[in-house]
């Protein structure tokens, strides 16, 4: 679009730079969705904004992996959700109180894959933007 054009539309944005493409490598796609797929309850916000990507980005990224794996796009992830639901109240019954310890251990694995996923994604992009600046 002109220069000329955007002035007339809106000074300021006339002024900035245009947005810059990001390329994220294929390792850091699958990161993003890993970390997606293994938090119960994620939205493509927050994921996306603690990864500092767009929404729109780990969307598609994840609706092309399960297309891909064959998983439907609107397959929920209720690993959370059974969790939950099976802890609203404690239980005299022993087979009940072991179910719901069942499911407690299985929500705390869910959430240790998602902070290691987390610490890993994080330890590289340190690195990759350590070997960015020229100090």
């Amino acid at each position: 679009m002109d220069t000329l054009i955007l002035d007339l539309l809106d000074p300021e944005e006339a002024r900035r730079p245009p947005m810059a493409m990001k390329d994220y490598s294929d390792e850091f796609r699958a990161d993003a969705v890993a970390l997606f797929e293994s938090t119960p309850g994620a939205t493509y916000k927050g994921i996306a904004a603690d990864l500092g990507i767009s929404r729109g980005s780990l969307r598609n990224w994840v609706l092309r992996d399960r297309e891909r794996r064959g998983v439907g796009p609107d397959t929920a992830r209720d690993t959370g959700r059974a969790a939950r639901a099976s802890q609203a109240t404690p239980s005299s019954e022993p087979d009940e109180r072991i179910r719901q310890l069942e499911a407690r251990v299985t929500e705390l694995e869910a959430s240790e894959r998602k902070l290691a996923t987390e610490r890993d994604i994080l330890r590289k992009a340190a690195k990759y933007f350590a070997g960015e600046t020229n100090w």
